[in-house]
């Protein structure tokens, strides 16, 4: 069947983004262009252009004239495949866009051709059966191209003669493309980092270490939401951390978490969304939406829940660790499930995926948090990533109340993104909790033991007080200072100060200096 869609020639503006140089848009980019798909558009895109040299600016990769594919379906699809690797939102939307006598006509010219194979398995997994007999012939190719984005195994279709190594189903299935900088997170061995860490601390001093760091975790995941809860809440959901990857993630599992995470349930209607739901702000005059994210439809929250459910099962235990971390946990958060409790939730998963794979040591939870709270802003600019290419391709409208209403299908674009500068942004604050926080709260203990028996040594002091004098030290460069020598150690010799202040000074500022 002939190809009855125009290709583009030659541009220097595509979709409002401006081209380096003049070339002519090549695989998703001209599939976009001439099917007319509303989809998010690719991270990078792909032209061919006049000259024989490859060039990468400003989100386009320019090939070179013999790169260029032929100005047709099969031709561009077999370049995104070759060099830009899969975009499952854009194939679904192409492959929905596009007859089935397109696809079956691709197939059948080149029945035993790796690219066509691909082609054909990827339409029948996202939209359903074509009218092809099985292939016979040809060696069996990974649907994912292993040297391009994370894979797992897979496990063969031999009506397609292909390896089926995508890490999702086709209810919710993210890639990573794989980076240099990923490639360089995953050859640092952080697993082991971790265990020889904790080798030779003592075990008390491990075991307040890890109390030290749920607690922390807990308190900067509320903090990064702007909220100040009770303690008790804060401990409830630190225990709550503690347990991640003993329960397999499911809906029930995530109104549990939901439960526990926002307590006092009288303001707030627990359980997935019955309505729209956006993140960012309202006008002050009309106090219409003005969203930086809009949240998947109430419609499609169960068949998400699902896919991220058969993730957690499946793939999330064949890929990388941290990687499989960020592709969850990142998913949940564009989902947005919730009315509240959302963000909090999205960070458990970090924990949970970890946890489930042995990467953190035993006992000891990675206040991976705490290291997002440090990292605010990287952290926003990884989650505007995608939210920044996706609200262009969302039709809504306000409702009377003030939120969005979502007019048209959408559910694909939370099944299917690009989670490369998530994953990207997670291995660096696990590489940060791994190589800083980890050692400086044992260190830190381990100091503290230190100057608490030289106190204990000099004056009979309970605990509580011991800490209080400590605090009261650390705060002010090691020195006791007169309010506090008049007021709550009036009772110290000033010998006895003296001693305190030289205690403090072996133990956290001389052991500095060797």
């Amino acid at each position: 069947m002939a190809d009855q869609h125009h290709f583009s020639g030659p541009v220097t503006v595509f979709h409002e983004r401006a081209l380096p140089e003049r070339a002519t848009p090549a695989g998703y980019s001209a599939i976009i262009d001439a099917y007319g798909l509303r989809v998010p558009l690719p991270r990078t895109l792909s032209a061919t252009g006049e000259h024989h040299r490859i060039r990468n600016e400003a989100g386009w990769r320019i090939l070179t004239p013999r790169h260029a594919p032929s100005p047709d379906l099969e031709g561009h699809l077999t370049f995104a495949l070759k060099y830009e690797g899969l975009d499952l939102a854009v194939l679904k939307r192409l492959f929905a866009a596009a007859p089935p006598a397109e696809i079956e006509a691709i197939v059948r010219a080149k029945p035993t051709g790796s690219y066509s194979r691909r082609i054909w398995f990827l339409y029948e997994w996202l939209i359903g059966r074509l009218d092809l007999p099985d292939a016979e012939k040809g060696s069996y190719e990974p649907v994912v191209d292993p040297e391009q984005q994370s894979a797992t195994p897979g496990e063969n279709s031999p009506r397609h003669r292909v390896r089926n190594n995508l890490p999702g189903t086709p209810e919710f299935c993210p890639l990573v493309f794989r980076t240099k900088a990923l490639e360089e997170f995953a050859a640092m061995g952080l697993v082991h980092r971790a265990r020889e860490v904790v080798a030779n601390v003592p075990r008390d001093i491990l075991a307040r270490t890890a109390a030290f760091l749920l607690l922390k975790d807990s308190r900067a995941s509320y903090a990064i939401e702007g909220e100040r809860p009770p303690q008790d809440r804060i401990q409830r959901w630190g225990r709550a951390i503690g347990e991640a990857g003993k329960k397999a993630i499911g809906l029930d599992e995530l109104l549990r978490l939901q439960t526990i995470v926002i307590g006092d349930a009288r303001f707030v209607k627990l359980g997935l969304r019955e309505e729209g739901g956006f993140v960012g702000e309202h006008d002050r005059e009309t106090r219409l939406p003005i969203p930086d994210h809009i949240s998947a439809r109430p419609d499609d929250l169960r068949s998400l829940i699902n896919g991220m459910a058969a993730f957690d099962r499946g793939g999330a235990l064949n890929l990388d660790a941290v990687i499989a971390a960020a592709i969850l946990a990142f998913g949940f958060v564009y989902v947005h499930p919730f009315v509240d409790g959302n963000g909090r939730i999205h960070r458990y998963l970090i924990h949970h995926v970890l946890a489930q794979r042995g990467f953190n040591p035993a006992g000891v939870v990675f206040p991976v948090s705490a290291a997002i709270l440090a990292r605010i802003d990287e952290y926003r600019t990884a989650l505007e990533d995608y939210s920044g290419r996706l609200l262009p391709v969302i039709d809504w409208e306000s409702t009377a109340d003030g939120n969005v209403k979502v007019l048209n299908d959408t559910a694909d674009f939370y099944r299917f993104f690009d989670a490369t500068p998530h994953a990207e942004f997670l291995y660096a604050c696990v590489k940060q909790t791994i190589e800083d926080d980890l050692p400086r709260e044992t260190e830190f203990l381990e100091r503290y033991d230190r100057f608490r028996a030289r106190i204990e040594a000099m004056v009979d002091m309970p605990d509580r007080t011991i800490d209080l004098l400590f605090r009261f030290l650390h705060q002010n460069a090691g020195r006791l200072s007169k309010r506090a020598r008049e007021g709550e150690f009036a009772q110290m010799a000033d010998g006895e100060v003296a001693a305190a202040e030289a205690a403090y000074a072996a133990s956290f500022v001389e052991d500095n200096r060797q």
